[in-house]
């Protein structure tokens, strides 16, 4: 899991995903035929085959921030979010502000509990309190940081016992699956693309740009979904559990997947014996929903990685739920040309 620990470590918000390109290409240049990276910045690497055309993406940008304001007399930076966070989860860590001159390591602070007032104890916590603290001058932070730099949060990659655990494996975990799969793929029929696709995290854009140039007949989108199975929740709403398996998408806000690769992808997973369970999500989408609209539109299915405590820097996955799905994305692509798209 050395890629994946790297990859998870990365930083690359959206528009700003130079170092895991960089990451991928060094992972797959020795596999593919041919690597571009096109205008907007996705990653594209290609494994010719006859047909059908068949794109799978996974997104290399995390949720982060730029910086909105620098306060000259105190140092201290506001910060403009990219992507959905629960304020919650941001008191008390730590950051690394990326700048023209190298990364500083800061601290997004609050007030301590001694001094709140009954008040503030009950406020709800709002991006538009959230401050960081590089601890230095207003002046050295004016020089070294200006308005647009990115913002990532600080957390290693660490093993907790049978579940890896880290920041961004939204969606870096579903990048380590497409690059593992496209490593071990061998025997196809399938014309193989797999996109690094950028700006998943504020709207599916850089899936969007790069399905409407390749026109894939199929399109596969790797990504995490939430895995709910934890105190505090009812059985019926724990979307999918760690240790299940693959999740197989049936739908969520963004896409309804293709009910003959659905049915394909099931058939497959039985033969092989590989793990896997059925997944709707109630809210949120993947880049399968950009993908599917492109031009006459695709066949479009998206492959689940199930995970804990997602948009946060715990974001945990189960081990043989990553497994099961390189296993299952490898034997879909080695027979992909045998399924009925027919509807």
């Amino acid at each position: 899991m050395e890629l994946l620990r790297r990859l998870s470590e990365a930083s690359g918000v959206p528009g700003r995903e130079e170092e895991i390109r960089k990451l991928i290409r060094e992972a797959l240049v020795d596999h593919v035929d041919e690597i571009q990276v096109d205008r907007l910045g996705n990653l594209i690497a290609h494994k010719k085959g006859p047909g059908p055309k068949v794109a799978v993406a996974a997104h290399m940008d995390e949720i982060g921030f730029l910086v909105s304001h620098v306060d000259e007399k105190t140092g201290y930076l506001r910060i403009e979010p990219l992507g959905g966070f629960d304020p919650r989860t941001l008191i008390a860590k730590r950051v690394t502000v990326h700048t023209r001159s190298g990364p500083l390591v800061g601290l997004i602070g609050t007030k301590p509990i001694h001094i709140l007032t009954e008040e503030e104890k009950k406020k709800k916590v709002e991006m538009k309190d959230l401050f960081i603290d590089l601890g230095l001058p207003g002046e050295k932070v004016k020089e070294l940081v200006r308005v647009g730099d990115p913002v990532t949060l600080r957390q290693g990659f660490s093993e907790v016992g049978e579940l890896v655990s880290g920041k961004a494996l939204d969606d870096r975990v579903g990048v380590y699956v497409g690059v593992e799969a496209m490593r071990r793929l061998s025997q196809h029929q399938a014309d193989v693309y797999f996109v690094g696709t950028v700006q998943e995290e504020v709207g599916l854009r850089g899936a969007r740009t790069s399905a409407f140039a390749l026109a894939p007949e199929i399109a596969v989108a790797l990504d995490v979904t939430l895995a709910c199975d934890m105190p505090g929740v009812q059985e019926h709403e724990y979307i999918t559990r760690l240790g299940q398996g693959v999740a197989i998408k049936l739908k969520d806000s963004a896409s309804i997947s293709h009910p003959g690769l659905v049915q394909f992808l099931i058939d497959l997973a039985e033969e092989e014996k590989i793990p896997y369970q059925l997944e709707i999500l109630p809210r949120g989408g993947t880049d399968a929903g950009a993908m599917q609209l492109a031009r006459e539109g695709a066949a479009a299915v998206t492959l689940s990685v199930p995970t804990r405590y997602v948009h946060s820097v715990v974001e945990a996955a189960h081990k043989r739920d990553i497994q099961a799905a390189i296993e299952l994305l490898v034997a879909f692509l080695a027979r992909c040309h045998q399924a009925d798209l027919k509807l």
